[in-house]
């Protein structure tokens, strides 16, 4: 006896029940993807060629999703990794075309990473600031344009905003700050304009900020002193001017600061040379004047020191002398006089070290 309608139903119920379809994408994240995948253009690597089907989750190239409730978690595409797509293509990645604002749907993502791709151009999407659980932001490496999204700040739960080389214009949001999560932020080479925000100092997890090869102007603020977890800090190739605030010498973790290539002025803060935790130092090609501070002693550690391009007078400090290492000096083009100090953290330096100054004597150069 055949089965009526009703219990065909029933019969269909309880096998899709208990035989689930698995890794099945969610409708909306899939619609999502193909939107993402129809605004870009890959030519060399055909990873778009395993966007088919239903099976996102896994089957899709840098895609991942959650095995609980199938909604995607990470976009992982990166032009240049050692992945075995790019690495027997023999070449790294290219990309052309733009970021879908149809990204913002994906409202489970954590990860999304299109970086390296060298010619994906347009703006930043400004509804990624809608995105509630995501964690990383990284871009870096295309051509987009226009301005940082002006609520960036909403990403309550973002550790790393990358944005580095790409042509991104405009100023630092304000809102910058209320990312109470980034520990990573990375926007370098591009072209950003106006002041760092005077409060930058409420990113307190943040433990690298780089800022180098902008067009960033104004003073550097004295609240970045409060980041007590900031261990890398550049600011190089930028607009900088005003003085060095004394407080980044008593940071307790900073190991490298980079103010090279500004228009920074007023005299090298002691705290910078005494302190025991800096080890790379470039305050090169600027407007610095008045002496070297005479502050160096036996903690002293410096793998990279450029005091070079600067209105530097006076003598080498005799101090410098009784250092613990120095590995690259650069006093270069100054105004600085008198015999240089003799020692073994200096004596591997060359002429170079100390060329170009008004009357500096003693080996490496002539003698006194």
């Amino acid at each position: 006896m055949g089965l009526g309608t009703g219990a065909i139903v029933v019969v269909l119920m309880v096998v899709a029940i208990a035989f689930p379809v698995i890794n099945a994408c969610h409708p909306g994240d899939r619609a999502a993807l193909l939107d993402l995948k129809a605004a870009l253009n890959e030519p060399y690597l055909g990873i778009f060629n395993t966007w088919t089907g239903n099976n996102c989750s896994q089957s899709w190239y840098g895609i991942s999703s959650d095995p609980t409730t199938q909604r995607v978690n990470d976009i992982i595409l990166r032009g240049e990794s050692e992945d075995a797509i790019i690495e027997n293509a023999g070449r790294s990645g290219y990309m052309t075309g733009s970021l879908s604002p149809s990204i913002c749907k994906l409202d489970k993502l954590t990860t999304l990473v299109v970086a390296d791709w060298k010619a994906i151009a347009g703006d930043i999407p400004a509804c990624l600031t809608s995105l509630p659980n995501l964690r990383i932001l990284d871009l870096i490496g295309n051509k987009l344009t226009g301005p940082i999204p002006a609520n960036i700040g909403q990403l309550s739960k973002l550790t790393v905003l990358n944005l580095a080389d790409n042509q991104i214009s405009g100023s630092i949001p304000p809102s910058l700050v209320n990312l109470g999560k980034l520990m990573h932020l990375d926007l370098s080479n591009n072209k950003l304009t106006g002041q760092l925000p005077s409060d930058l100092g409420k990113l307190s997890m943040m433990s690298r900020a780089l800022l180098n090869r902008n067009q960033l102007t104004g003073s550097i603020p004295c609240s970045i002193a409060k980041i007590n977890r900031l261990a890398d800090l550049d600011l190089s190739m930028n607009q900088i001017t005003g003085s060095i605030p004394a407080e980044l010498g008593y940071m307790p973790v900073l190991s490298t600061l980079n103010l090279d290539s500004n228009q920074i002025s007023g005299s090298i803060p002691n705290s910078l040379l005494s302190s025991s935790g800096l080890n790379i130092l470039n305050l090169s090609r600027n407007s610095l004047e008045g002496l070297i501070p005479d502050v160096f002693g036996p903690k002293t550690y410096f793998t990279h020191l450029d005091l070079s391009y600067n209105n530097l007078r006076g003598s080498i400090p005799k101090s410098l002398s009784s250092t613990k290492y120095i590995g690259h000096l650069d006093l270069s083009n100054n105004h600085l006089c008198g015999p240089i100090p003799t020692g073994s953290p200096l004596d591997h330096l060359g002429a170079s070290s100390f060329s170009n100054n008004d009357c500096l004597c003693g080996l490496p150069l002539r003698t006194c």
